[in-house]
């Protein structure tokens, strides 16, 4: 885009703007956010309605040379700046021009490395905390944190089995001379030791989990399910999609002389965004783990750490890839989860062009990398509903069975789409159950089983007329 288009677009990660000079210090703070992220522009004559108001041209090398002492002066190490005018209109801009440094972290002089350091977040320059500052000063020497060692861990302490489990699926072996090409582990003055990555991929830090809500409506004001899933990251990104699948619809197609079943979203889609989420999410801050969101109108999934290493939203969109985690990375893509670095996000978006739904609406969100998938609208056919909640019926359905059913809201929503076809139907054969949550026999049994265990369901008759129906009377 030309300037005049970006000005059009506003402040953002990599664009400022100023009416006139600011003061010395909030001219250091940008340019070294700008050196420590992805590069960017302070543009002077801009006021904050985006109008070009221009400078005085009579100023302008005065002007050159008060930036060019105030960023000497003030930021450390040096950060040559690019300092130039430009016509817009007939009226003279100044354009600070930084690009992304090499010698990370950049701080004020006066302000020392704990306190000085200041990084992009949005379109506001933020103060850098401790995982920050860490997390540049490994970016200057091209290390993750993944491989670093975990000094705290005996190696022998650990169970890799789900990490093997995982390689033999695939029929591969992982053996120490694996561990060690992988950077799973590290020699140390003889001894073998694991790193991050490899407690990362066994779930073994309390922050690696992944959180799923169903919220009621489009607001998180109510929830209808919830679950915390730990463990492997393997398990974590099957769980996940799990309770994705049971929260969304199903619609049906006749091809041909068959009937197809097909989620309202693409579950390659959002595979890869679960993926990309677990794979380049910022594991080095301990406080914060991957959220997923489903409401009535979006399925959502937010995952700390903006884009690595200074990239834009703009550049991953064009297929740049920046790896975060790189012990991770290198799993994931041997184990076949990801089929070409810096595919994803267009694969997911061609994934939902072919399905006639609007792409996901990605974005970085302050420290935050966002994705959101927008459910389709659903409408009537055949006389059935489509516009419903994840029970297959409408939602006053919840109103009337939640008085009744004790603990309701803790139930999976297969079991609650039992109880409501069995609300409206008076009884349920396992056929029908089978039908309904589309499992298998042993799975479908196993949730009848549940809800008759909680004294929700009876069983009724014998071997073919078996059914089940309310333990209360529900109406």
């Amino acid at each position: 885009m030309t300037l005049q288009e970006l000005i059009k677009e506003g402040e953002s990660k990599t664009l400022e703007f100023k009416e006139t000079l600011p003061k010395n210090d909030s001219i250091a703070k940008t340019v070294i956010a700008f050196s420590n992220t992805s590069g960017g522009k302070l543009i002077v004559g801009i006021n904050d309605q985006r109008e070009v108001v221009g400078i005085d041209d009579k100023e302008i090398f005065e002007l050159q040379d008060r930036i060019a002492s105030i960023i000497s002066d003030s930021c450390h190490p040096n950060i040559l700046p690019e300092i130039y005018t430009l016509n817009i209109h007939g009226k003279i801009v100044l354009v600070i021009e930084v690009s992304r440094g090499n010698l990370l972290p950049y701080y004020l002089k006066h302000h020392g490395k704990d306190s000085g350091v200041y990084v992009r977040l949005g379109a506001t320059n933020r103060q850098a905390s401790i995982e920050m500052i860490q997390e540049l000063e490994r970016q200057r020497v091209h290390q993750s944190f993944d491989e670093q060692i975990a000094w705290d861990t005996q190696l022998d302490s650990l169970e890799l089995r789900a990490l093997q489990n995982a390689f033999n699926k695939i029929g591969k072996t992982l053996d120490h001379a694996k561990l060690l090409s992988l950077k799973l582990i590290k020699q140390e003055q003889g001894t073998y030791y694991p790193t991050h990555g490899l407690l990362i991929l066994l779930g073994l830090y309390e922050h690696v989990e992944i959180k799923c809500a169903r919220f009621k409506g489009t607001s998180m004001a109510v929830f209808l399910d919830k679950k915390e899933y730990t463990g492997d990251l393997f398990s974590q990104l099957e769980n996940t999609e799990l309770f994705i699948k049971n929260h969304l619809h199903l619609k049906a197609e006749i091809l041909g002389l068959q009937r197809t079943e097909t989620y309202e979203i693409p579950i390659p889609a959002i595979r890869e965004a679960l993926v990309n989420a677990i794979v380049h999410r910022d594991y080095s801050n301990f406080g914060r783990d991957i959220k997923v969101g489903i409401y009535d109108d979006i399925l959502n999934i937010v995952s700390p750490g903006g884009l690595p290493n200074g990239v834009t939203i703009d550049e991953v969109l064009l297929g740049r890839s920046e790896i975060r985690n790189k012990v991770v990375a290198r799993v994931f893509k041997e184990l076949g989860y990801i089929e070409q670095w810096g595919s994803g996000l267009s694969r997911m978006n061609e994934l939902c062009r072919v399905a006639n739904i609007q792409e996901p609406k990605t974005k970085e969100s302050g420290d935050f990398f966002d994705i959101e998938f927008v459910r389709p609208q659903m409408v009537k056919t055949e006389g059935k509903v489509s516009d419903t909640d994840d029970s297959g019926a409408n939602s006053t359905d919840y109103d009337r069975l939640r008085p009744i059913v004790p603990d309701y809201d803790q139930l999976q929503i297969e079991e609650k789409k039992i109880l409501n076809y069995i609300f409206d139907n008076e009884k349920i054969t396992k056929k029908e159950a089978l039908n309904l949550t589309g499992y298998g026999e042993t799975k479908t049994k196993e949730i009848l089983g549940a809800l008759v265990d909680k004294n929700i369901i009876v069983r009724d008759g014998q071997g073919r007329s078996t059914y089940y129906k309310l333990m209360v009377d529900a109406k």
